[in-house]
């Protein structure tokens, strides 16, 4: 039975950070969504260190890919095309990922998008709960980026309407379960310690709410700080730390912040669908908060399954599929990593002069790059899954 135009087969790979995911969509549909996470590697240290993540992704990427490949029961050869995180995210990582992702396509004879982390969080929830409604309003909160961003379309057209200016939420995490001596990663444990906690035992600041502050933009350092004096203050006393309270009365002010702009941002653009994505949307307040107040305000809730918040190649995959079902331009050979690439930037397509090539693969499907000069045998015996 042939494939419809608009459900392409296509390879997802992230490598931003710390995981190495590899992911396998036709369309809209996830067929897999293979992880190796090299987190606690970290933990020791308190923190991702760039150097080690990247290790760690040259280790991890064949075997992740060929873990992928065999649970969606597809041949490499069988793909329309091969998505990559491009930017923003961990130079030395990010080049990992770009690296393997050329090899593959260039001997595959496969088109190539290099594509945005950002753009590919939003774009992960059509795996969840179908196509996107456009525009959408989404709210990315992770360890790097609190964003709120209108996407008219999730591959050509996404506005940022307010970034955080310090610390994103996830990083605020991280710092606060640190000065509480929890560990690293910060979301998960502060996440679980609230739940036995008094969300109102403290009231800790709510960054740039003010009748003057940015609408938009987000700041989470002035609560971090905020929080650890107070801990400073009680351990000098020689009082004990109510974890527990801490933990959720801190939480509380960030999930307050954010589902509060998010709204708003909702009501002023006239957008009645709100997206919550990246690894922070798999907590289970800002879940909750989020629902409460988008039924309120009469605004359709879509927030994807925990897995798939926090980075993973399905994500990857579902943007490059959208690309190749739009028609959207694939990359050059000449597809670098971008640390700072920004959200606007959805993709990176060739320039209409690289190599002769205008990208005329506008579908991807049955299509095969002229390189004579890769020696056949080879690329059979090292790609032919």
């Amino acid at each position: 039975m042939a494939r419809k135009a608009d459900e392409p087969l296509v390879l997802g790979i992230e490598t931003s950070c710390d995981e190495t995911g590899v992911g396998i969509v036709r369309g809209h549909t996830l067929l897999a969504d293979a992880v190796a996470s090299s987190v606690d590697e970290h933990a020791r240290f308190g923190g991702v260190v760039p150097e080690v993540a990247s290790r760690a992704h040259l280790e991890a990427m064949v075997p992740t890919i060929q873990r992928a490949l065999k649970e969606a029961g597809v041949s490499a050869k069988d793909l329309d095309g091969i998505a990559v995180t491009a930017g923003p995210g961990l130079a030395g990582a990010l080049l990992v990922g770009v690296s393997a992702a050329k090899a593959y396509a260039y001997a595959l004879g496969k088109p190539l998008y290099g594509v945005n982390h950002l753009a590919s969080h939003i774009c992960v929830d059509q795996l969840e709960h179908g196509p996107l409604p456009e525009p959408t309003m989404a709210l990315l909160v992770s360890g790097g980026h609190s964003s709120l961003l209108l996407a008219p379309d999730i591959t050509s057209d996404v506005r940022p309407l307010g970034s955080t200016i310090d610390d994103a939420a996830g990083e605020a995490f991280d710092k606060v379960a640190r000065v509480l001596n929890l560990g690293f990663p910060g979301g998960p444990v502060i996440d679980r310690y609230a739940r036995e906690g008094n969300p109102d035992a403290i009231r800790f600041p709510r960054g740039l709410t003010g009748s003057r502050d940015p609408l938009y933009d987000f700041s989470f350092s002035g609560l971090k700080t905020a929080v650890a004096r107070w801990i400073e203050a009680k351990r000098a006393a020689g009082e004990e730390v109510p974890v527990a309270d801490v933990a959720a009365s801190f939480q509380e002010a960030v999930v307050d912040v954010l589902t509060r702009k998010a709204v708003r941002a909702c009501k002023d653009e006239g957008v009645d669908h709100l997206m919550i994505g990246g690894g922070v949307a798999a907590n289970t307040r800002l879940r909750a908060m989020a629902e409460r107040r988008c039924e309120d305000a009469g605004i359709t809730l879509r927030v994807p399954r925990p897995k798939l918040c926090t980075d993973n190649g399905a994500m990857v995959a579902a943007l490059g599929a959208e690309m190749v079902a739009r028609g959207r331009a694939a990359s050059s050979w000449e597809l670098s990593a971008d640390s700072s690439l920004p959200v606007t930037e959805t993709h990176v397509p060739a320039e209409e002069h690289e190599h002769g090539q205008a990208h005329s693969h506008a579908h991807g499907h049955g299509h095969a790059h002229d390189h004579d000069h890769v020696h056949e045998l080879s690329k059979k015996n090292l790609y032919e899954s």
